[in-house]
């Protein structure tokens, strides 16, 4: 017997696309456009699955989810969006969703998504969240976003531990903080510590507290992070800079969800969801020795990545407008902008992220002597670009590491083999597009036996074939 699916959608050629797929599937559908045709077809016939779109002509597909849950509560619901916010997929998983898809979507994912909605096992269990829309940290509609934010809200319901990966200046801490605004440890406290601003013989701790006369200033005793973070989040930012012997500590904390103070001799257990977060890549890190294979395993339970600003250049517009509204609420003047600006403000390389663009807007701000910025005033504030001529690849390269040098602040002993593992992949694409994927003239090029650059790809997983022939 065929799976019966309803479908709420009012757009016919997305409703048309959908109807064909699934039923190419072997499903039972059935097509409707509105709030009122959906009710009226519940009442009188049973569904194994229903994908509803946001907007419909008479009313919000999630607001009135309520009423399809009180005559169908363990049929599974996929909500599609072209609101493509984080706000939408926190209300979608709110209704209890069994997925999200921001619009467009992948037809291949949503006709698997049905498949397993329609042979899951039911569940009744409905939570209830506070209404936070307006809290949510992250902004972008990008397709990059969207899988973010789904993500996320995958996480809010359980406890996994969650490493968050990008680039400086991506929002990194945005993430964890939303995790927990939104996730049930909302209540308890959001502790955050960042293990590169902590001196090395401090850390432990920090992390896990000190008993009086542990060590020479100990004179009193300290509550560490774990603690003060127990009932809620732990949020360690740039655990790729924590030494090898607080990375011990860590993992038997994480283990065994019990610490012990400096200088301290009683065990203390310790309620905290984890999130980590790095901008280094750890795999290389790993192989060097200066990350525990077995840490990097148990934090990276859920993995999240955060795209650098360059690859979501069309959420730039929408991110420039609130940093605008942000400046205003710091005492600076309300201005808008105009279509021309965010366009230049789109070709910028934006190496610094967000974090970049924020601090750039405030400042167009705090200098646009008209109510609307323009694009004169972004070339204004730019600065500028080194000509061409300016100098040969040797001075370019040192100016790029002193400037990684400078943004990354390698952990003291292992500067070599962290600035190789930064350098060593871009340097050989380099060497690939200046030689259109010609790996002989690309070893040539580098100074290096080819079979060296042959094992190099293959560690490095660079496909010489994307630079062939390019001009």
């Amino acid at each position: 017997m065929s799976r019966k699916v309803l479908l709420v959608e009012d757009d016919r050629a997305i409703a048309t696309v959908i109807t064909e797929a699934l039923r190419d599937e072997g499903f039972d559908l059935t097509a409707c456009t509105s709030v009122a045709e959906r009710d009226a077809l519940l009442a009188k016939e049973s569904y194994d699955v229903m994908l509803t779109d946001i907007m419909l002509e008479d009313g919000d597909g999630l607001d009135t989810i309520d009423r399809v849950h009180k005559c169908a509560p363990d049929m599974p619901i996929i909500v599609l969006s072209a609101q493509n916010t984080l706000d939408t997929a926190i209300r979608a998983s709110d209704s209890q969703a069994f997925e999200y898809f921001p619009k467009p979507f992948d037809l291949d994912q949503l006709t698997h998504a049905v498949r397993q909605a329609a042979e899951r096992i039911p569940r009744t269990e409905v939570e209830e969240r506070n209404d936070v829309g307006s809290e949510l940290p992250l902004i972008g509609r990008s397709r990059a976003m969207q899988d973010v934010y789904r993500m996320i809200t995958r996480v809010l319901r359980n406890d996994l531990t969650v490493l968050v990966t990008g680039e400086s200046g991506t929002g990194k801490e945005l993430v964890a903080e939303a995790i927990h605004q939104l996730g049930s440890r909302r209540t308890g406290p959001f502790v955050a510590v960042n293990m590169a601003a902590i001196p090395r013989d401090l850390l432990e701790s920090e992390l896990f507290g000190h008993e009086r006369g542990a060590f020479t200033g100990a004179q009193s005793q300290s509550i560490g992070k774990f603690e003060q973070a127990n009932g809620g989040t732990l949020f360690l930012d740039e655990i790729g800079d924590m030494p090898a012997e607080a990375q011990t500590r860590l993992l038997r904390a994480l283990q065994s969800g019990r610490i012990r103070r400096v200088g301290g001799r009683q065990e203390i257990a310790v309620d905290v969801r984890i999130v980590a977060a790095t901008n280094r890549d750890l795999a290389p890190m790993i192989a060097g020795g200066l990350f525990r294979e077995d840490l990097f395993y148990r934090l990276n339970v859920v993995p999240i990545h955060l795209p650098p600003l360059r690859e979501r250049t069309d959420d730039i517009g929408a991110l420039t407008r609130h940093f605008l509204a942000e400046a205003r609420d710091e005492g600076l003047s309300l201005h808008t902008i105009s279509d021309d600006a965010i366009s230049r403000l789109s070709e910028c390389e934006w190496r610094g992220n967000v974090r970049e663009l924020r601090n750039f807007v405030f400042r167009m701000a705090l200098m646009a002597r008209n109510d609307v910025i323009e694009a004169s005033l972004v070339d204004e504030l730019l600065p500028p670009k080194t000509p061409a001529n300016a100098g040969n690849t040797k001075i370019a390269l040192e100016i790029a590491l002193a400037e990684w040098l400078e943004r990354e602040k390698p952990i003291e002993g292992t500067v070599y083999q962290q600035t190789l593992a930064a350098f060593e992949k871009p340097l050989i694409e380099h060497a690939l597009r200046e030689t259109h994927g010609n790996q002989l003239r690309a070893a040539q090029f580098l100074g290096i036996n080819r079979n060296t650059l042959r094992k190099k790809l293959g560690e490095l997983d660079i496909r010489p074939q994307r630079f062939a022939q390019r001009t």
